[in-house]
Protein backbone atom coordinates (compact mmCIF):
# COMPACT_ATOMS: atom_id res chain seq x y z
CA UNK A 1 0.00 0.00 0.00
CA UNK A 2 2.89 2.32 0.71
CA UNK A 3 3.67 1.73 -3.06
CA UNK A 4 0.75 2.59 -4.69
CA UNK A 5 0.26 5.76 -2.67
CA UNK A 6 3.91 6.78 -3.59
CA UNK A 7 3.49 5.93 -7.41
CA UNK A 8 0.17 7.89 -6.97
CA UNK A 9 1.68 10.90 -5.23
CA UNK A 10 4.30 11.22 -8.21
CA UNK A 11 1.70 11.43 -10.65
CA UNK A 12 -0.04 14.12 -8.91
CA UNK A 13 3.23 16.31 -8.30
CA UNK A 14 3.56 15.54 -12.38
CA UNK A 15 1.04 17.01 -13.22
CA UNK A 16 0.84 20.06 -10.96
CA UNK A 17 4.06 20.65 -12.40
CA UNK A 18 2.56 20.21 -15.88
CA UNK A 19 0.50 22.83 -15.60
CA UNK A 20 2.59 25.81 -15.27
CA UNK A 21 4.53 24.79 -18.20
CA UNK A 22 1.51 24.08 -20.44
CA UNK A 23 0.28 26.53 -23.06
CA UNK A 24 -1.88 26.40 -26.43
CA UNK A 25 1.06 25.40 -28.28
CA UNK A 26 1.45 21.93 -26.65
CA UNK A 27 -1.72 20.73 -27.95
CA UNK A 28 -2.78 20.81 -31.63
CA UNK A 29 -6.54 21.35 -32.55
CA UNK A 30 -8.77 18.65 -31.68
CA UNK A 31 -10.32 18.36 -35.09
CA UNK A 32 -7.03 17.26 -36.66
CA UNK A 33 -5.17 13.73 -35.96
CA UNK A 34 -2.29 14.63 -33.20
CA UNK A 35 1.18 12.97 -32.11
CA UNK A 36 2.02 9.38 -31.74
CA UNK A 37 1.78 6.17 -30.58
CA UNK A 38 4.40 3.79 -28.19
CA UNK A 39 4.31 0.60 -27.19
CA UNK A 40 2.99 -0.21 -23.88
CA UNK A 41 4.64 -3.06 -22.84
CA UNK A 42 3.62 -6.75 -21.78
CA UNK A 43 4.74 -10.15 -22.11
CA UNK A 44 3.93 -12.17 -25.47
CA UNK A 45 3.55 -15.02 -22.61
CA UNK A 46 1.67 -13.01 -20.17
CA UNK A 47 1.48 -9.23 -19.46
CA UNK A 48 3.44 -9.43 -16.68
CA UNK A 49 7.39 -10.34 -16.89
CA UNK A 50 8.13 -8.76 -20.11
CA UNK A 51 6.54 -6.78 -23.33
CA UNK A 52 4.03 -7.29 -25.50
CA UNK A 53 2.70 -4.04 -26.74
CA UNK A 54 -1.15 -3.17 -26.28
CA UNK A 55 -1.26 0.67 -27.40
CA UNK A 56 0.59 3.81 -25.68
CA UNK A 57 -1.86 6.28 -26.01
CA UNK A 58 -4.90 7.63 -27.94
CA UNK A 59 -4.05 9.61 -30.98
CA UNK A 60 -5.94 12.06 -30.71
CA UNK A 61 -5.32 13.42 -27.21
CA UNK A 62 -1.59 13.23 -27.17
CA UNK A 63 -1.17 14.36 -23.25
CA UNK A 64 -3.68 12.53 -21.21
CA UNK A 65 -4.14 10.96 -17.66
CA UNK A 66 -6.35 7.49 -18.17
CA UNK A 67 -7.31 4.26 -17.32
CA UNK A 68 -7.30 0.97 -19.59
CA UNK A 69 -8.09 -2.70 -19.57
CA UNK A 70 -5.88 -5.39 -21.78
CA UNK A 71 -6.46 -8.76 -21.85
CA UNK A 72 -4.77 -11.58 -23.51
CA UNK A 73 -5.79 -15.30 -24.17
CA UNK A 74 -2.86 -18.34 -24.87
CA UNK A 75 -3.08 -21.87 -24.97
CA UNK A 76 0.05 -23.60 -23.70
CA UNK A 77 1.20 -27.78 -22.52
CA UNK A 78 -0.33 -28.60 -19.33
CA UNK A 79 2.97 -29.82 -18.36
CA UNK A 80 6.59 -30.90 -20.14
CA UNK A 81 5.28 -34.75 -20.64
CA UNK A 82 1.83 -33.67 -22.90
CA UNK A 83 2.05 -32.70 -26.65
CA UNK A 84 -1.11 -31.43 -27.06
CA UNK A 85 -1.78 -27.27 -26.02
CA UNK A 86 -4.69 -28.00 -23.68
CA UNK A 87 -4.41 -25.11 -21.02
CA UNK A 88 -5.89 -22.13 -21.10
CA UNK A 89 -4.23 -19.01 -20.19
CA UNK A 90 -5.57 -15.64 -19.61
CA UNK A 91 -3.73 -12.21 -18.42
CA UNK A 92 -5.92 -9.57 -17.46
CA UNK A 93 -4.31 -5.69 -16.67
CA UNK A 94 -6.12 -2.58 -15.40
CA UNK A 95 -3.27 0.46 -15.74
CA UNK A 96 -3.60 3.80 -14.60
CA UNK A 97 -1.51 5.68 -16.97
CA UNK A 98 -0.70 9.47 -18.63
CA UNK A 99 1.60 11.14 -20.37
CA UNK A 100 2.77 14.71 -19.24
CA UNK A 101 4.26 17.36 -20.58
CA UNK A 102 7.36 19.17 -19.41
CA UNK A 103 8.60 21.48 -22.34
CA UNK A 104 7.51 21.73 -25.90
CA UNK A 105 9.41 18.86 -26.95
CA UNK A 106 9.79 17.16 -23.84
CA UNK A 107 7.18 14.60 -21.96
CA UNK A 108 6.67 11.73 -19.56
CA UNK A 109 5.08 8.89 -19.88
CA UNK A 110 4.22 6.74 -16.95
CA UNK A 111 1.98 3.74 -16.05
CA UNK A 112 1.13 1.62 -13.02
CA UNK A 113 -0.96 -1.77 -13.78
CA UNK A 114 -2.91 -3.85 -11.49
CA UNK A 115 -2.84 -7.47 -13.15
CA UNK A 116 -5.17 -10.46 -12.32
CA UNK A 117 -4.34 -13.49 -14.08
CA UNK A 118 -5.55 -16.82 -14.08
CA UNK A 119 -4.87 -20.41 -15.85
CA UNK A 120 -6.74 -23.49 -16.04
CA UNK A 121 -4.80 -26.71 -14.93
CA UNK A 122 -5.86 -30.44 -14.28
CA UNK A 123 -5.38 -29.60 -10.81
CA UNK A 124 -7.43 -26.32 -10.66
CA UNK A 125 -7.71 -23.44 -11.27
CA UNK A 126 -4.53 -20.65 -10.20
CA UNK A 127 -4.98 -17.06 -9.99
CA UNK A 128 -2.47 -14.60 -8.90
CA UNK A 129 -3.12 -10.50 -8.64
CA UNK A 130 -1.80 -7.68 -7.76
CA UNK A 131 0.22 -4.41 -8.42
CA UNK A 132 3.06 -5.06 -11.22
CA UNK A 133 5.96 -3.27 -12.13
CA UNK A 134 5.74 0.57 -12.70
CA UNK A 135 7.60 2.00 -16.18
CA UNK A 136 8.66 5.15 -16.98
CA UNK A 137 9.77 7.00 -19.86
CA UNK A 138 10.89 10.36 -21.09
CA UNK A 139 10.05 11.25 -24.85
CA UNK A 140 11.67 13.67 -27.09
CA UNK A 141 10.19 15.12 -30.50
CA UNK A 142 13.33 14.55 -32.59
CA UNK A 143 12.44 15.91 -35.64
CA UNK A 144 8.74 17.68 -36.60
CA UNK A 145 7.81 19.34 -40.09
CA UNK A 146 6.49 22.65 -40.02
CA UNK A 147 2.92 21.74 -41.31
CA UNK A 148 3.06 18.37 -38.58
CA UNK A 149 3.02 16.37 -41.80
CA UNK A 150 5.52 14.29 -40.47
CA UNK A 151 7.37 13.74 -37.00
CA UNK A 152 10.21 11.60 -35.12
CA UNK A 153 10.19 11.01 -31.16
CA UNK A 154 12.38 9.00 -29.66
CA UNK A 155 11.99 7.63 -25.88
CA UNK A 156 14.63 6.34 -23.19
CA UNK A 157 12.44 4.66 -20.12
CA UNK A 158 13.00 2.42 -16.92
CA UNK A 159 10.69 -0.38 -15.45
CA UNK A 160 10.84 -0.46 -11.67
CA UNK A 161 10.42 -3.81 -9.86
CA UNK A 162 7.56 -3.32 -7.76
CA UNK A 163 5.42 -6.66 -8.74
CA UNK A 164 6.31 -9.64 -7.11
CA UNK A 165 8.30 -12.11 -8.88
CA UNK A 166 7.42 -15.90 -7.56
CA UNK A 167 10.25 -18.09 -7.90
CA UNK A 168 8.21 -21.25 -8.03
CA UNK A 169 6.19 -19.72 -11.48
CA UNK A 170 9.52 -20.27 -13.62
CA UNK A 171 8.95 -24.49 -13.67
CA UNK A 172 6.30 -24.15 -15.31
CA UNK A 173 5.45 -24.60 -19.17
CA UNK A 174 5.03 -20.23 -18.79
CA UNK A 175 7.63 -18.70 -16.46
CA UNK A 176 5.66 -15.26 -17.41
CA UNK A 177 3.01 -16.31 -15.30
CA UNK A 178 3.93 -13.83 -13.00
CA UNK A 179 3.43 -9.88 -11.59
CA UNK A 180 6.91 -8.68 -12.03
CA UNK A 181 10.18 -9.39 -13.26
CA UNK A 182 11.59 -8.47 -10.20
CA UNK A 183 14.67 -6.78 -12.16
CA UNK A 184 15.23 -3.55 -13.33
CA UNK A 185 14.67 -3.30 -16.89
CA UNK A 186 15.49 -0.77 -19.75
CA UNK A 187 13.79 0.61 -23.04
CA UNK A 188 15.20 2.61 -26.07
CA UNK A 189 11.95 3.35 -28.51
CA UNK A 190 11.59 5.26 -32.11
CA UNK A 191 8.47 6.46 -33.61
CA UNK A 192 7.53 7.97 -37.25
CA UNK A 193 4.59 9.55 -37.73
CA UNK A 194 2.64 10.82 -41.21
CA UNK A 195 -0.33 12.26 -41.35
CA UNK A 196 -2.44 14.55 -43.61
CA UNK A 197 -5.97 15.55 -43.95
CA UNK A 198 -7.94 12.25 -42.77
CA UNK A 199 -5.06 9.71 -43.25
CA UNK A 200 -2.27 8.89 -40.65
CA UNK A 201 0.31 6.58 -40.52
CA UNK A 202 2.14 5.25 -37.38
CA UNK A 203 5.79 3.68 -37.28
CA UNK A 204 6.93 2.22 -33.62
CA UNK A 205 10.00 0.14 -32.89
CA UNK A 206 11.44 -0.32 -29.50
CA UNK A 207 14.00 -2.65 -27.38
CA UNK A 208 13.92 -3.42 -23.69
CA UNK A 209 16.91 -4.82 -22.38
CA UNK A 210 16.52 -7.33 -19.26
CA UNK A 211 18.71 -7.54 -16.31
CA UNK A 212 18.82 -10.62 -13.76
CA UNK A 213 16.87 -10.46 -10.51
CA UNK A 214 17.89 -11.18 -7.07
CA UNK A 215 16.65 -15.15 -7.53
CA UNK A 216 18.96 -15.37 -10.56
CA UNK A 217 16.53 -15.44 -13.35
CA UNK A 218 16.47 -13.15 -16.23
CA UNK A 219 13.86 -12.93 -18.74
CA UNK A 220 14.85 -12.71 -22.58
CA UNK A 221 15.33 -9.13 -23.88
CA UNK A 222 12.81 -8.36 -26.46
CA UNK A 223 12.09 -6.31 -29.99
CA UNK A 224 8.89 -4.86 -30.66
CA UNK A 225 7.71 -3.45 -34.28
CA UNK A 226 3.81 -1.84 -35.63
CA UNK A 227 2.39 -0.31 -38.39
CA UNK A 228 -0.65 1.35 -37.77
CA UNK A 229 -3.18 3.44 -40.12
CA UNK A 230 -5.51 5.51 -39.12
CA UNK A 231 -8.85 7.35 -40.90
CA UNK A 232 -10.89 9.80 -39.79
CA UNK A 233 -14.57 8.46 -40.81
CA UNK A 234 -16.41 11.64 -38.81
CA UNK A 235 -15.58 14.59 -36.76
CA UNK A 236 -16.46 18.03 -36.07
CA UNK A 237 -15.00 20.71 -33.52
CA UNK A 238 -15.93 18.84 -30.51
CA UNK A 239 -16.11 15.43 -31.51
CA UNK A 240 -13.98 12.82 -33.70
CA UNK A 241 -14.16 9.29 -35.14
CA UNK A 242 -11.59 7.39 -36.83
CA UNK A 243 -11.10 3.56 -37.26
CA UNK A 244 -6.89 2.02 -37.28
CA UNK A 245 -5.72 -1.28 -38.27
CA UNK A 246 -2.55 -2.46 -38.73
CA UNK A 247 0.24 -5.07 -38.03
CA UNK A 248 2.27 -5.71 -34.80
CA UNK A 249 5.38 -7.76 -34.16
CA UNK A 250 7.36 -9.18 -31.52
CA UNK A 251 10.44 -11.18 -30.83
CA UNK A 252 12.08 -12.42 -27.69
CA UNK A 253 15.53 -13.95 -26.52
CA UNK A 254 15.98 -16.55 -24.53
CA UNK A 255 15.58 -16.67 -20.35
CA UNK A 256 18.50 -17.51 -18.57
CA UNK A 257 19.21 -19.00 -14.98
CA UNK A 258 22.55 -18.39 -13.35
CA UNK A 259 23.69 -17.00 -16.75
CA UNK A 260 22.22 -19.99 -18.26
CA UNK A 261 20.07 -20.43 -21.62
CA UNK A 262 16.91 -22.27 -20.42
CA UNK A 263 15.26 -23.92 -23.49
CA UNK A 264 11.89 -23.25 -25.45
CA UNK A 265 11.79 -19.54 -23.77
CA UNK A 266 12.21 -17.88 -26.77
CA UNK A 267 9.75 -17.10 -29.81
CA UNK A 268 8.13 -14.55 -31.88
CA UNK A 269 4.65 -13.78 -33.20
CA UNK A 270 3.01 -11.41 -35.28
CA UNK A 271 -0.53 -10.04 -35.20
CA UNK A 272 -2.99 -8.28 -36.96
CA UNK A 273 -4.91 -5.67 -35.23
CA UNK A 274 -8.37 -3.23 -35.73
CA UNK A 275 -10.78 -1.32 -34.34
CA UNK A 276 -11.15 2.61 -33.20
CA UNK A 277 -10.24 6.05 -31.20
CA UNK A 278 -13.04 8.11 -30.47
CA UNK A 279 -12.73 11.82 -28.81
CA UNK A 280 -15.35 14.18 -27.37
CA UNK A 281 -13.74 17.68 -26.20
CA UNK A 282 -11.26 16.54 -23.66
CA UNK A 283 -11.91 12.82 -23.34
CA UNK A 284 -11.07 9.63 -25.51
CA UNK A 285 -12.08 6.60 -25.59
CA UNK A 286 -10.34 3.45 -27.81
CA UNK A 287 -10.30 -0.33 -28.18
CA UNK A 288 -8.49 -2.71 -30.02
CA UNK A 289 -8.46 -6.54 -30.92
CA UNK A 290 -5.56 -8.25 -31.94
CA UNK A 291 -5.16 -11.92 -33.74
CA UNK A 292 -2.49 -14.13 -34.10
CA UNK A 293 -1.21 -14.09 -38.12
CA UNK A 294 2.40 -15.98 -36.85
CA UNK A 295 2.78 -17.71 -33.58
CA UNK A 296 5.78 -19.33 -32.08
CA UNK A 297 6.13 -19.13 -27.98
CA UNK A 298 8.19 -21.14 -25.76
CA UNK A 299 9.69 -23.45 -28.36
CA UNK A 300 6.00 -24.11 -29.69
CA UNK A 301 4.74 -25.03 -26.36
CA UNK A 302 2.30 -21.72 -25.91
CA UNK A 303 0.12 -20.65 -28.78
CA UNK A 304 -1.24 -17.12 -28.60
CA UNK A 305 -5.08 -16.75 -29.70
CA UNK A 306 -5.95 -13.24 -28.98
CA UNK A 307 -5.64 -9.76 -27.16
CA UNK A 308 -8.54 -7.00 -26.15
CA UNK A 309 -7.94 -3.13 -24.98
CA UNK A 310 -9.85 -0.75 -24.00
CA UNK A 311 -9.36 2.81 -22.81
CA UNK A 312 -10.77 6.04 -22.04
CA UNK A 313 -8.49 9.16 -21.04
CA UNK A 314 -9.41 12.90 -20.23
CA UNK A 315 -6.82 15.24 -21.69
CA UNK A 316 -4.81 17.73 -19.65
Amino acid sequence: MKKFILIISMFILSMNQAKTIRDSADIAPQHHFNTFNFDDDCDACGCAAGNGSSGFESLLNPQFIGIKYFAQHYKAKENLFVKDLTQDQYFNTIQLWGKIPLTKKLSVYASLPFHFHEKQTLQGDIRINGIGDLNLMGIYQLMGSKDNTHQLNGGLGVKIPLGKFDEKGISGVNPSFQLGTGSWDYQAALNYKYQKNKIAVLLNTDYTIKTENKKNYRFGNQWNYAATGFYQIAGNEKTIFSAKTGIQGEVYAQNKQFDEGLPNTAGSALYGKLGFEASYKKFSLGSEVMLPVYTHLAGGDIEAKSRFSIFINIGI
